[in-house]
Formats: C-alpha cells, sequence, structure tokens
C-alpha cells in the first residue's frame, strides 16, 4: 500500500526525515513512537501525499504522488483519510457539516453545496457519532466543542469517509485516558478503516492497539518490530536525550 525508498525531508537547513525505507501493506496497524521533532509529522505527511520528499522515492497505492496531475494527486487522496494536529475543522459550522465533509470526495459540487443548507445521509453521521459518543452533538456549532470533543469529530469523521488508508497525526492527544483507548480500539476494530498509521506518544497505547510499531529518532527509522517485541529497553533509548 505505501512504499518509501531513501525518503527524506529537508526544511532549509534542517534535515526532518533522513534515508527512510519503509514499507506499509494493506491491513495493517501500525503505531509510529518517537521525542517530539522524531519526524512524525513528516512522515505522515508523505504517507498521505501532502508533502513530497526531498530525496528519495514514495508510493502510495503503487503511485508517486509527486508524478501525478492535480485530478490524479485529488483522486489518490480520496483514498487517505487523514487527522492532522490541527484537525483541519470548520469551526463556525454545525458539527454535521464538518462530519459530512468525510464524504464530499464522491459527491458533486452542487450536491455538496445542497448538503450545507439540506444535510444528506443523516443516518451515516448520526451512527458515526454515536460511535464516538458523541450523538447529542449533532447539531452543536463546531467551535463550542471541547479539544477532545473535536477530536472525535475528525475520528467520525473518518468513519464517514470509510478511506483505505487512515494517516493520524497524535489524533487522542487531548483526550484522557479512557477515551482515548476507546478511540484507539474504534481504529483497530472498525470495518470502515482498513488500514492505519497512528502517530502517538503513548507507548502503551501503541502496544496495544497496533500490531506493528515504527520508531523514528532524530528524523531516522531506527525501530520496525512487532509491538509484542518491543522492549522497554528499546523505548527508553527511542525517548533518551541526546
Amino acid at each position: 500500500m505505501v512504499r518509501l525508498r531513501g525518503a527524506g525531508c529537508r526544511f532549509g537547513p534542517r534535515e526532518a526525515l533522513r534515508d527512510v525505507d519503509l514499507t506499509i501493506h494493506a491491513g495493517e496497524r501500525v503505531a509510529v513512537l518517537g521525542a517530539s521533532g522524531a519526524g512524525k509529522s513528516t512522515l505522515l505527511a508523505l504517507l498521505n501525499g501532502s508533502l513530497e520528499p526531498t530525496t528519495g522515492s514514495v508510493e502510495v497505492f503503487g503511485e508517486d504522488p509527486a508524478l501525478l496531475s492535480v485530478p490524479r494527486r485529488r483522486r489518490l487522496q480520496r483514498r487517505i483519510g487523514s487527522v492532522s494536529q490541527d484537525l483541519a475543522l470548520i469551526e463556525q459550522v454545525r458539527v454535521l457539516h464538518n462530519v459530512n465533509a468525510g464524504r464530499l470526495g464522491r459527491w458533486s459540487t452542487t450536491r455538496a453545496l445542497a448538503s450545507l443548507v439540506w444535510p444528506h445521509s443523516l443516518d451515516v453521521v448520526v451512527d458515526a457519532l454515536d460511535r464516538v459518543d458523541l450523538g447529542w452533538a449533532l447539531h452543536e456549532r463546531t467551535e463550542r466543542l471541547s479539544g477532545g470533543e473535536r477530536q472525535r469529530v475528525a475520528i467520525a469523521r473518518l468513519l464517514v469517509q470509510a478511506p483505505e488508508l487512515v494517516v493520524a497525526d497524535e489524533p487522542v492527544s487531548s483526550l484522557d485516558p479512557v477515551r482515548a483507548a476507546e478511540i484507539l480500539g474504534l481504529l483497530r476494530t472498525s470495518p470502515a478503516v482498513r488500514t492505519v498509521v497512528v502517530a502517538l506518544h503513548q507507548p502503551a497505547l501503541a502496544q496495544k492497539h497496533c500490531a506493528r510499531v515504527l520508531g523514528l529518532r532524530e528524523g531516522r527509522l531506527v525501530l520496525d518490530l512487532p509491538a509484542a517485541e518491543v522492549s522497554d529497553a528499546a523505548l527508553n533509548d527511542l525517548y533518551a536525550l541526546v
């Protein structure tokens, strides 16, 4: 599903990612760990096609996004569901419209605009919100929700989109431990979500809800193991101060 060969990213003098070789297969649940600044967000941006590598290559669904025309790249990105740290929600509209945004890639412009007045497929939206325990917020303005509630709106949007690949950057950072475990369990078991790559700061959650763990340190991929084989010593080394 995803293949990186010698992929690297540089922002001015800073090398955010260096010489990463990585293959992710359909159906995998993969956690990405590492200290702040290790390159997790940069790696995920390569996977969802929003960033091009400075060196090496990236293939998603067998295609290099950097070589695609704008329409073909958009079609490819419709197959990918993303949760970024800023959530990319429209704060001023009602929750139902943010959740329905997961379906925009399948709708014509006319239908998408009409849905702002007469929302389509409300049963699908309600089901997704119920699954993240936000059914009560259907008609709430998104800006009135807490940070954790907005994160759950972004997860509901993913469930509605039903993407082939989910790339999630810290999707549970504002949630309490119980709610975080519930959301990750939902991503792990939902038939609407096929393949997941999720950046986390909680190794225990990563090992419980993902079958494979990647570790980044100073932009390099230094750990790639089944979750059950990740030792405390490996984690201590991953997060150790230089």
